[in-house]
């Protein structure tokens, strides 16, 4: 059962940093959010006002607390655990959709400012699809760099870069005739690792889906957002073009949902979707996306905790790209590799990421010119050791140290 507690003038009920999964409910006093902006490294303070919850993003997420909580006046709050939280969601069909719509903008918003500092916004949609398409090609996947030309010349037909789009598409079609020519069916059959079975029982939504084979791509960067997929068979690869080169961000499976962000705030797509295996997927337009979410409550809440940790993997990533040091900036790309794979040892010092310097670079913000620089300074000083798939930390402690010195320098 929820419960009612009463927080007196100064009481925290908790620190920015903790481990809590629990959700809270303002229902009448003054509470304060505390937290520290990324870039300037100074405090942002946001109240919270009677009604709203606080607390969800790192209790759904299980991730440490972002903000500490202050009560300026005597409070009354609910507190819930995240099971409960999960039920009073669940039947609410408006909370859904605002929740839903909140983290989507705040991931959004995440997006902006590190394409910003990656200096990705392109001048124009096409424009922006071109460069997708053009990392494509320079890659030799041919029959991706096709997909995106023909998203371009389909959507925007009257625009100024037509010309260019289908020169680049005629010569990747003849391109990808040639290859197909020599690759075998056994070189793309799918992978069937995750069965053939739905995640879900959506029979009603059958008529729904659609299939996609290797290296198709389903949707594109920078495109117009009208459609979301949720995937019921194979996988799909999530990728970025910064600066024309591709950047894998994620790899989703069976059960996951991609492009709904376009649905919930109207924007451009922020990231290409491919078909890494065959895919078979179902596709909602955005007039069904409030009548699916609203009547699959569990659907939405995937979705909802989906958010949650893409907004946290961004804002982790987001702080090693506002660092001004190099140095420190890669000390710090080596930091978020230990959190999100651990040593089995948890005292040891030494440790072992199966990343190349081209991997260091994408997560670094940094070319690679300038990556094999400060990588070989770790390497003069027997910090670290560098091999074709792997690198080794001797001691992550002293990335610890050099990036705490960075940061404290840089505010």
């Amino acid at each position: 059962m929820p419960r009612f507690m009463q927080y007196t003038k100064g009481s925290i009920p908790y620190f920015a940093g903790d481990q809590d999964d629990r959700v809270f409910i303002l229902q009448k006093g003054i509470v304060i959010l505390t937290s520290v902006d990324i870039e300037t490294g100074s405090s942002v303070t946001d109240q919270v006002k009677p009604g709203e919850f606080f607390g969800v993003k790192s209790a759904l997420g299980h991730f440490p607390r972002e903000e500490t909580v202050t009560v300026l006046s005597e409070a009354s709050v609910v507190v819930l655990t995240v099971v409960e939280f999960e039920k009073l969601f669940s039947g609410n069909k408006q909370l859904i959709m605002k929740m839903l719509r909140v983290f989507s903008n705040q991931l959004r918003q995440i997006h902006r400012k590190i394409g910003t500092i990656l200096n990705v916004i392109p001048e124009d949609q096409t424009t922006g699809m071109l460069e997708v398409a053009q990392s494509f090609y320079d890659d030799e996947q041919f029959r991706s760099c096709c997909d995106v030309c023909l998203k371009i010349l389909k959507r925007f037909p009257r625009s100024h870069i037509k010309d260019k789009v289908a020169k680049l598409y005629e010569d990747a079609r003849i391109r990808n005739e040639k290859m197909s020519a020599r690759v075998s069916f056994d070189e793309v059959s799918s992978d069937t690792s995750n069965g053939s079975a739905s995640c879900f029982d959506l029979p009603a939504f059958e008529r729904f889906a659609k299939t996609y084979e290797p290296g198709q791509v389903i949707i594109s960067e920078f495109e117009p957002g009208d459609a979301f997929y949720l995937i019921q068979t194979g996988t799909v690869q999530l990728i970025k073009c910064v600066n024309g080169t591709k950047k894998n961000l994620d790899i989703l499976k069976m059960g996951e949902f991609f492009g709904e962000m376009a649905i919930l705030d109207n924007s451009p797509r922020s990231a290409t979707c491919m078909a890494k295996t065959r895919v078979k997927c179902l596709e909602f337009s955005k007039e069904n996306f409030e009548v699916l979410m609203t009547g699959n409550p569990q659907l939405a809440l995937n979705l909802l905790k989906l958010f949650c940790k893409r907004i946290y993997d961004q804002k982790r990533r987001f702080r090693i790209l506002v660092i001004k040091d190099p140095q420190a900036r890669l000390a710090n790309v080596f930091i978020m590799l230990n959190e999100m794979y651990p040593s089995a040892n948890p005292d040891s010092r030494i440790c072992k990421f199966n990343v190349t310097v081209a991997d260091v670079a994408q997560w670094a913000g940094l070319s690679q010119d300038v990556t094999r620089t400060e990588i070989n300074r770790f390497v003069e000083k027997r910090r670290i050791e560098v091999f074709d798939n792997y690198i080794i930390v001797s001691n992550i402690s002293d990335m610890k140290r050099i990036a705490r010195a960075a940061e404290v320098a840089q505010h």
